[in-house]
């Protein structure tokens, strides 16, 4: 079977749109689709799993606590979130949905290079 990550995407959402492409006891890979959505005020993520996430589509602000300003993320761009690193997303686009990738993992699982590989 082949299946497309910009499929079924809404234009419109209550909340945002949590998809599991992949669970393991080790990983979980899912899509995440945004439209207009951010962490409510004064509220934190703060996971048991390190995060490595990518902007596949829109864009969005990424803040981590200790930081002023969020880090403005767009097409391409990816950032790996550590465990316990409290972050929030301060905004998603209003203009097309953001479609977000990400893959949950456990330090002892690997970590992702900081780089991409050939």
């Amino acid at each position: 079977m082949v299946d497309n990550l910009f499929a079924d995407v809404p234009a419109a959402l209550a909340d945002e749109r949590l998809d599991a492409l992949i669970e393991t006891p080790a990983l979980r890979l899912e899509r995440i689709v945004s439209t207009g959505h951010a962490t409510p005020p004064g509220e934190w993520y703060d996971q048991e799993r390190d995060e490595w996430v990518v902007v596949l589509r829109g864009s969005a602000g990424l803040r981590f606590e200790g930081e002023s300003e969020p880090r403005v993320m767009r097409p391409g761009d990816y950032v790996l979130i550590p465990a316990h690193r409290r972050h929030r997303v301060e905004w998603t686009d209003t203009y097309e949905p953001t479609v977000w990738l990400a893959l949950h993992y456990s330090s002892g699982a690997g970590t992702p290079s900081g780089g991409l590989r050939r």
